[in-house]
């Protein structure tokens, strides 16, 4: 008899959403039931059988809810029940000592409460083309292209590695093959 090992769950939220991920890769035979009050997942990765049977913290929208499966990760879009209360939950289960052992942070999509109006809703791009666990995400048909991304904030960090010392000054010997450095001598002494 072969033993059912729980598979590591990460998680991330805004107001109105969570973002779970199962971290295992090259999922086959998966079997996905999310529930307003539950979800429960079984696949194999790498020939071991893996299962999660959680008890959510709160109420969730299953029927505006979708996930794909992807090569590394199951990636699921999960949306809260409760979306006018806009408040984020302490926790993901319901279950505190559960909550310790099988999941985790997922730092990679984690804001804080008082920041996510800035962080806009999550990139669900990967997400394009998954399984809806209901209707058709309504609602969400505006989130494509960029996602959450905010372009004023990168450009800010793209000006702030230029100019004044930083930038691609200091890079000697890493010129390749295709050089041009030779032309350098042709340029005349800037002005100070």
């Amino acid at each position: 008899m072969s033993t059912i090992n729980t598979a590591p769950i990460k998680w991330a939220q805004r107001s109105d959403s969570l973002y779970i991920t199962i971290a295992l890769a090259d999922v086959k035979d998966e079997s996905i039931v999310l529930e307003d009050e539950t979800l429960k997942f079984r696949g194999k990765s790498e020939n071991k059988e893996y299962e999660v049977d959680i008890v959510f913290f709160k109420s969730v929208d299953a029927n505006g809810s979708t996930y794909k499966v992807l090569p590394r990760s199951v990636q699921m879009h999960v949306m809260k029940k409760d979306k006018d209360e806009d408040e984020f939950w302490p926790r993901l289960l319901k279950d505190k000592t559960l909550e310790k052992n099988q999941v985790k942070i997922d730092w990679d999509r984690y804001v804080d409460e008082d920041e996510e109006d800035g962080a806009g809703g999550f990139d669900t791009s990967a997400l394009d083309g998954g399984m809806d666990m209901g209707s058709m995400m309504g609602g969400m048909g505006g989130m494509g292209g960029m996602g959450g991304m905010d372009m004023e904030a990168l450009m800010k960090q793209m000006g702030d590695m230029g100019g004044g010392g930083g930038g691609m000054d200091g890079m000697d010997g890493m010129d390749g093959p295709d050089s041009d450095d030779e032309d350098d001598d042709d340029l005349p002494d800037l002005e100070g």
